[in-house]
């Protein structure tokens, strides 16, 4: 009944998920750019490629980002995977400045609602304009057309979810701003006391101080999302996801997941898909690696498959109905355990009536330089117009000017950061 079932409605789900597409920075040699498509795993024949320009990432940052942040290069590159269910799942490949977090609940605000994403540079780069390349390559991939102004608020997130991270802090920075903007969908929050209630609630159960500038900022860009219709459900995977919670979905929902990624190859919902054919060997070993997935205790890596096709079903029905080899193989080293016990209390009490013991002669076992760095952002101030530590300048890229991906050197941890894409 299982494969019966599994045989009539995976088509439709192949269908619905087998759109994917690879946004590729302008700016990069066609060595990088190759270097790329190895590092998602995928090929330019394989998926619908775009590439994106610094003019594309200006339509959506110029008046809420600094020119420092946007540039005047291109790097950062993404490969975006829509699914049907799971929210959003994001791993991202030398950003230093946005983090996979931070693209995975500003994409919620563009109003995606479920897909996998993979965005990185060949180097070190900040990673500001990456959601830019993100947003386009999801609307072709899904064929739905995003709001222009959900757009613009979600790269206003990104822009202030930043600035407000060089004040306290990356992770405290992502769960103040995704804890308030729950509270504010969730709640249908418009007026700017009770959105200031929520924000003042949210930074007093992390312990953050905020200055009335940053409150006024966070305010006004809620204020912003507020007017627009969100899927509550998808906000709270998506979300959940970030914090590592596991959704309940009932036996009966948990039990069709399993046996249809059993005979796929699939894994829990809301895996990856695309995130576990990533080649980090590829960035380097020193190369910059954060994803949503190790949030959630997710693990990326798939184990390769053992047996013939009916030895999985049977070993699946198996262990769900009731223990797996492991288990008996623990059982059975257990009992062999008991029986050489009994044989050495057997061989103890032989050697105690003087009956001479077999010696064991097999003996025992013990047990990049840059140019055109920017200044570090003021901590003290959540303003756009500030710029990202470590403003990116490409590595290796001789005397390239400031850019999107500006990528710059950090004197105080030696790491090559940047990318104002």
């Amino acid at each position: 009944m299982a494969a019966t079932l599994i045989c009539s409605s995976l088509p439709m789900a192949a269908q619905a998920d087998g759109a994917k597409v690879v946004t590729i920075g302008a700016n990069l040699t066609d060595e990088q750019k190759k270097s790329m498509y190895d590092y998602f795993g995928t090929t330019p024949e394989a998926v619908n490629t775009i590439e994106v320009t610094n003019t594309d990432e200006r339509k959506y940052m110029e008046g809420i980002a600094s020119e420092a942040q946007i540039g005047t290069q291109t790097y950062s590159c993404s490969y975006v995977e829509p699914t049907t269910s799971g929210g959003i799942q994001v791993k991202v490949g030398n950003l230093t400045f946005v983090t996979s977090s931070m693209i995975a609940s500003t994409l919620l605000t563009s109003g995606v609602e479920n897909c996998n994403v993979v965005a990185a540079s060949p180097f070190e780069v900040s990673g500001t304009g990456a959601l830019t390349g993100i947003m386009m390559a999801y609307e072709k991939a899904s064929g739905e057309t995003l709001s222009e102004e959900q757009k613009s608020a979600a790269t206003e997130e990104l822009v202030t979810t930043g600035a407000l991270a060089d004040a306290i802090g990356k992770e405290e920075a992502e769960k103040l701003m995704n804890e308030v903007k729950k509270e504010v969908i969730e709640n249908d929050l418009t007026d700017a006391d009770k959105i200031k209630d929520a924000i003042t609630d949210a930074a007093k159960d992390s312990n953050i101080t905020l200055t009335e500038e940053q409150m006024a900022q966070i305010n006004a860009l809620m204020k912003n999302i507020s007017q627009y219709d969100y899927d509550v459900n998808s906000l709270k995977q998506t979300l959940e996801n970030l914090e590592g919670k596991v959704n309940d979905s009932g036996f009966f929902q948990n039990l069709w997941t399993s046996v249809k990624n059993f005979f796929t190859g699939g894994s829990n919902s809301g895996d990856g898909g695309i995130i576990n054919d990533t080649k980090d060997e590829v960035l380097g070993e020193n190369a910059v690696i954060d994803s949503t997935l190790e949030v959630s205790g997710n693990d990326s890596e798939t184990d390769e498959d053992e047996g013939g096709f009916w030895d999985k079903v049977t070993g699946f029905f198996k262990n769900l109905f009731g223990g797996n080899d492991k288990d008996e193989d623990e059982s059975k080293e257990d009992s062999e355990t008991e029986d050489n016990s009994e044989k050495d209390i057997e061989n103890d009490s032989e050697a105690s009536d003087g009956t001479e013991q077999p010696v064991d002669t097999a003996g025992s076992l013990d047990s990049e330089g840059t140019d055109n760095e920017t200044a570090p952002a003021d901590e003290g101030a959540l303003n756009a117009s500030d710029n990202p530590p470590n403003a990116e300048v490409p590595n290796n890229n001789g005397g390239d000017t400031a850019n999107t991906d500006t990528q710059a050197t950090d004197t105080n941890s030696n790491d090559n950061t940047g990318d104002a894409q």
